[in-house]
């Protein structure tokens, strides 16, 4: 049974979140609940998809809290609750009847000449070349050279970011309760002179991926889950998923074929 008292909400900023939060909140403090900002058992993103990402942002990826959506989005692929179901979903976590899922967390190291930096993501890292010119990256899995890559960029998503910026480029979707990376390719060239591979490749939790900029792409731009950081003199970039995870509570008729075929097939 989940025992929760205290809730944090992260809210978008336009009038219709800002409506819901308000009856949202209403109805949790009907129900005993303790409206908070800090120590807090659950989060509750209200907004799209974008508001479940910022909310797991700003509360630093917290393994001990739950986390759950309600949209007001137009996907809201993230976002569980509907807001026809919002008493439902209250009355459930009154009784302590929500499902849990727990989700792994990609993380990454990038190294540099001079340093090395630590991320976390959600959903994926794309990687390209900082001016955007031809990137020629070496990609190893497990220190095993998978190719030498030449094209736009490189996306690793994790199995929750499957359905994100990776559908844009082909990428297969993934169970988000396996803890997978899937490195996809973005533009790759394919010629005389360079063979890239040209779909997907998802890789279980156990492997690290590793890319390597050439000579003429050590300066990198990488988005991570919409962030961009540029680096120079890369050396390195890793992405991997080991015990980092968080928690996602789900109402129990929660199916994923069904949600693949609400959110983008009708």
């Amino acid at each position: 049974m989940i025992n929760i008292n205290r809730i944090r909400l992260f809210v978008n900023d336009n009038l219709k979140s800002k409506k819901i939060a308000d009856i949202v909140k209403s109805k949790l403090k009907e129900n005993d609940f303790k409206i908070v900002t800090k120590n807090y058992d659950l989060a509750i993103a209200i907004g799209g998809d974008g508001a479940f990402l910022r909310m797991v942002k700003e509360s630093n990826f917290d393994s001990k809290c739950y986390y759950i959506g309600i949209n007001t989005g137009t996907l809201g692929f993230a976002q569980e609750i509907s807001f026809d179901e919002i008493d439902t979903f209250i009355k459930k976590l009154t009784l302590g009847e929500l499902k849990c899922d727990k989700i792994g967390i990609g993380e990454i190291e990038v190294e540099t000449k001079d340093d090395t930096f630590k991320h976390f993501t959600l959903n994926e890292i794309v990687l390209r070349e900082q001016e955007l010119n031809t990137a020629k990256f070496r990609v190893l899995i497990n220190d095993e050279l998978l190719e030498n890559y030449v094209g736009d960029g490189l996306l690793v998503s994790t199995s929750f970011g499957s359905t994100a910026y990776n559908l844009n480029f082909g990428g297969s979707i993934v169970y988000n309760t396996f803890h997978t990376l899937q490195l996809t390719p973005i533009a790759p060239l394919n010629s005389k002179s360079y063979r890239s591979l040209l779909n997907s490749l998802i890789v279980p939790s156990d492997k690290i991926i590793s890319i390597r900029p050439e000579v003429v792409s050590k300066n990198v731009l990488i988005s991570i889950d919409g962030d961009n950081y540029r680096y120079n003199d890369v050396i390195r970039v890793d992405t991997y998923i080991k015990d980092k995870e968080i928690k996602v509570l789900r109402m129990n008729d929660y199916d994923m074929i069904k949600k693949i075929n609400e959110k983008f097939l009708k």
